[in-house]
């Protein structure tokens, strides 16, 4: 049976007031505030060096991305996880790989249609969409024909399905965001020794 909206709105409010005296007896303990900010700083830091290491690993600036769009269903969902290598090994049709314009902040995630590689080992890739009608020319730089290698970002090696739901989320509502790491700083802040 569901509880009548005062008694939820009074727990609530006995929760808010826990949480503001352990804040206060944090507060008081300026050693054990500071030990709970280098923890902090320690969870963050590690998620950077993690971040670089699949950077080193992969070859790739960005080693995971989140397909936003639904132009590559029924191949690829919104919300799907890419993983992404960039190793030297050739591209071929049937690929599917991310690329970033330039001027466009967000990367494009699209299969490789054709690959055309010239004597001089450059090389000359089409993209489209596997929901689009027609290849990707419209969405390349004025007057480019073809993607190069230096606008690939990497080739989907593995992808998780709709597991990047939450980033779309953070990105569609920003003020999530800063609630959500506000709302673990706060808890790592005030969390307390064993």
């Amino acid at each position: 049976m569901a509880q009548p909206p005062n008694i939820r709105g009074m727990e609530a409010f006995e929760i808010l007031r826990q949480y503001t005296n352990e804040l206060r007896d944090v507060a008081k303990r300026p050693r054990s505030f500071l030990t709970q900010v280098l923890n902090l700083g320690c969870i963050v830091f590690s998620a950077l060096m993690l971040w670089k290491g699949l950077m080193v690993v992969t070859k790739s600036e960005s080693p995971v991305v989140v397909v936003l769009s639904g132009s590559m269903e029924p191949g690829l969902q919104r919300g799907d996880i890419l993983f992404l290598s960039l190793y030297s090994e050739p591209f071929i049709p049937g690929d599917v790989v991310v690329f970033q314009i330039e001027g466009r902040d967000i990367p494009i995630v699209h299969r490789i249609m054709n690959v055309h590689e010239k004597d001089d080992g450059k090389l000359a890739v089409l993209t489209k969409g596997d929901n689009n009608t027609v290849g990707d020319r419209g969405l390349y730089a004025t007057r480019q024909m073809f993607i190069s290698r230096k606008e690939m970002m990497g080739r989907a090696q593995v992808f998780l399905p709709h597991a990047g739901m939450i980033t779309i989320w953070l990105n569609d509502w920003p003020w999530l965001k800063y609630v959500l790491i506000g709302s673990m700083g706060f808890f790592v802040i005030i969390g307390r020794d064993t």
